[in-house]
């Protein structure tokens, strides 16, 4: 995993969800350190749809939901990464994406917003692993070896 951390990286939901999800502890603990390392090496990336997504799915989708102040917190430690801020004309982009890769449309705005920020790298597992999306390379970090 380490090897691709010095790339810029895009990170979707799901991984973040993970990290903060202690009913999966081996998943948790990749995520974690995934999300570390990207932090550290000041090299992730995000979008208002992922804190968005994050924030409603920590509240009330993980089996032990965290309360709204703590869900709250950790959106706005994620704010310090660079963050796409989506506009019409990405919705535009995204359809494209989206019709070029028939993938859905959220995940094609994950891929468009990863696109706009310039990441060589996106890390989720909604993807098809090691495939290019745009230019932009989905990783599934829980099928690294």
């Amino acid at each position: 995993m380490s090897d691709n951390n010095n790339e810029i990286s895009f990170v979707d939901t799901n991984i973040f969800l993970y990290a903060y999800d202690s009913s999966l502890p081996t998943k948790q603990s990749i995520a974690s350190k995934l999300i570390k390392e990207l932090w550290i090496n000041r090299s992730g990336c995000l979008s208002v749809q992922v804190l968005q997504e994050l924030y409603v799915n920590l509240t009330r989708k993980i089996r032990t939901p965290l309360s709204i102040a703590e869900a709250r917190q950790i959106v706005s430690d994620l704010n310090q990464w660079q963050c796409f801020v989506p506009d019409g004309l990405s919705i535009i982009g995204a359809t494209e994406i989206q019709e070029c890769y028939n993938i859905s449309f959220w995940d094609a705005m994950i891929v468009y917003s990863a696109k706009c920020l310039y990441c060589k790298i996106l890390w989720s597992e909604d993807l098809n692993h090691n495939q290019f999306y745009s230019g932009v390379k989905a990783i599934n970090p829980y099928k690294q070896k």
